[in-house]
């Protein structure tokens, strides 16, 4: 067997490989996206939650939004905290205004 012909097979052997650990990603990722589902609920709210996990749930576009979500953050904003007076605490005016 000539260098070459071992490479053939070694491309053609690897290629096969990655293409079946490839393949259950999309699943796999519906399944984690169904199981973060409530978190997901409860920080962003009913209707834009479910739009979250929804797409998370959609194999090709799920992937393609966290892929991007990667780079840009994340693109469904989190309900405002209810405790944001915590967070904000008032100013003092100053003394001369």
């Amino acid at each position: 067997m000539t260098a070459s012909a071992k490479r053939r097979i070694v491309r053609a052997g690897g290629w096969g490989l990655v293409k079946r650990l490839i393949k259950p990603i999309p699943i796999i990722g519906s399944i984690f996206a169904l199981g973060l589902a409530s978190y997901e609920i409860k920080k962003k709210g009913l209707l834009l939650g479910a739009v979250h996990v929804g797409l998370d749930v959609t194999p090709v576009v799920g992937t393609a939004k966290n892929v991007i979500e990667i780079f840009t953050g994340d693109w469904i904003p989190d309900k405002p905290s209810g405790n944001s007076a915590a967070t904000n605490p008032p100013q003092l005016k100053a003394a001369g205004s």
